[in-house]
């Protein structure tokens, strides 16, 4: 059997744009054709290979061949590259968390991208969350939390980052006068990013006692906001050394909690089986990233 391109085409772009309306804007179809064109491509596999929801996404079966089409593709534009039948880059997508864009990985991947004539797309989900698309196909090679390597991919440690509970001087003098403790963290707003972030909520419980919903807390999901938020006395939270370290050592920010922080470790998960250019890619990534990244004295896959 031989998988059609056009059915196989229909259902890449259902599951990239999320509905059958934006496939078909995309492929110059209708919303029918490209719905008939999935449906005959599950017909040819003899399963569901598309959730028709909103968004769209592949179920078991559609996701392994979201993985295969996904490799394919990027194995099909090296080739024709090296054979100079293809003029255009080759573009990988990659899970990275909001911290890790905003900070150290775009100095590190924009040499490297230049060098492979590679286009990059950066799909953003929380560290814990980074993981779960590389194993669903939607991304090539993903920054994780996760130390334990998906069946077919290899794992490479990073290093840390490591984050510290900070706030503004005056917002510190006014809620913190008597001390960051278990009653001046309960009436103090806290800033957290999102309904994934865990960084804050697992601070105060682990040393205040403190379960979530237990304080005030304002959500600010996007990176720079989020710091702006903290510099200017919304709230207080953990921001990474590399975003709030010059605020410290200027004291337009206070670390509440000198003692204490705490690290993430990050993780390279990437296929097995992939483009030279793309290994290559993961190879000179994982290399920059121990250059620029705390290192801990074991921080190796279980």
């Amino acid at each position: 059997m031989q998988i059609d391109p056009r059915r196989s085409a229909a259902f890449l772009a259902a599951v990239d744009t999320g509905s059958l309306e934006l496939a078909a804007a995309q492929l110059a179809l209708s919303p029918s054709a490209v719905s008939q064109r999935i449906s005959a491509l599950e017909q040819d596999f003899g399963t569901p290979l598309l959730v028709r929801s909103r968004p769209c996404r592949p179920t078991g079966p559609g996701t392994r061949l979201l993985q295969y089409l996904r490799r394919t593709s990027l194995l099909e534009s090296e080739f024709l590259a090296e054979m100079g039948m293809d003029e255009g880059s080759v573009r990988v997508a990659i899970a990275v968390n909001n911290d890790t864009l905003a900070t150290w990985l775009l100095p590190v991947l924009a040499p490297i991208l230049a060098a492979e004539e590679l286009l990059v797309e950066c799909v953003l989900d929380n560290q814990g969350h980074t993981f779960a698309l590389l194993e669903q196909g939607r991304v090539v090679a993903c920054v994780a939390g996760e130390a334990t390597s998906m069946h077919g991919c290899t794992v490479s440690p990073l290093g840390l980052m490591r984050y510290r509970m900070v706030a503004s001087r005056d917002f510190a003098a006014r809620w913190f006068a008597d001390g960051f403790n278990r009653e001046t963290a309960r009436r103090a707003p806290v800033v957290v990013f999102d309904r994934k972030d865990s960084l804050q909520s697992a601070f105060l419980l682990r040393h205040f006692g403190l379960p979530e919903g237990a304080y005030p807390f304002h959500y600010v999901p996007a990176s720079d906001p989020f710091v702006d938020a903290i510099r200017i006395g919304m709230g207080y939270g953990m921001l990474p050394m590399e975003q709030c370290g010059a605020m410290l050592d200027d004291g337009s920010l206070v670390d509440l909690a000198p003692d204490l922080y705490v690290d993430v470790p990050l993780y390279w998960h990437a296929w097995r089986v992939q483009p030279p250019r793309l290994e290559r890619m993961g190879a000179a990534l994982v290399k920059a990233a121990r250059d620029v990244l705390l290192q801990a004295e074991v921080l190796a896959p279980k």
